[in-house]
């Protein structure tokens, strides 16, 4: 796919909790359709199931997917797995978004292993999900297309920071040649405008925009029981 399509735009996150109604596979992908109608140049969209109800409804729009998988004994969670990327290229997603943190992988996986493996056999872009600098450039040598700031302040190392990791942005802007793509914490359209000011190639915004669960129960929180 050409990059270019998502420079400078709003990628939006279609996802729900496990138990919430809104996650269905048609639901998402209305979700989606509804997001592109309105702007957005990109989708990031969690599973097989998802990956494809959403690409039957968005043939050409570019789709970054992803495969949240646990493991015993394993912290990394965003397709942690070489077969957990190669599921996720099959379904339709143009871009693989993996864990891209220093942290252990399951089965002896690593991450340049499982770049290569979707670069070889999907010919495939691949996302570095990262919490730090140290993290993101290990991503790009290990052969990263692109790399977001979404796992700032969600890994032990990083707990005491409150995303969105705009500093870190800024930092991986200045030193990375890939693109850097600001995800994880953007909360209103100026922090998505700062991102962009700061050197982000695009912005992904989830819960702000499609998280009805979650704001749900925010809002509830203030009210009298």
């Amino acid at each position: 796919m050409d990059l270019n399509t998502l420079k400078s735009g709003l990628i939006v996150s279609c996802q729900a909790p496990a138990e919430s109604p809104l996650h269905e596979p048609m639901i998402i992908a209305a979700i989606a359709f509804s997001c592109v109608n309105h702007g957005a140049v990109g989708v990031r969209i969690d599973s097989p199931s998802h990956v494809e109800s959403v690409r039957q409804q968005l043939p050409d729009t570019p789709i970054i997917g992803l495969w949240k998988r646990h493991y015993p004994d394993c912290e990394v969670y965003i397709t942690p797995r070489l077969d957990d990327g190669i599921k996720i290229a099959s379904s339709g997603a143009d871009i693989i978004a993996i864990d891209a943190t220093l942290r252990k992988r399951p089965h002896d996986e690593t991450m340049s292993n499982i770049i290569e493996g979707i670069h070889k056999q999907y010919g495939k872009l691949v996302m570095a999900d990262v919490d730090s600098i140290d993290s993101a450039k290990a991503a790009v040598k290990a052969g990263a297309d692109m790399v977001g700031t979404t796992l700032y302040g969600y890994t032990k190392e990083t707990e005491h920071l409150t995303p969105p990791g705009l500093g870190l942005l800024e930092e991986m802007a200045q030193i990375l040649d890939v693109p850097i793509i600001c995800e994880g914490g953007i909360a209103t359209p100026e922090q998505a405008k700062k991102a962009l000011e700061l050197g982000a190639f695009a912005v992904v915004v989830g819960t702000a925009i499609t998280g009805i669960d979650l704001k749900t129960q925010a809002f509830k929180a203030v009210f009298p029981v």
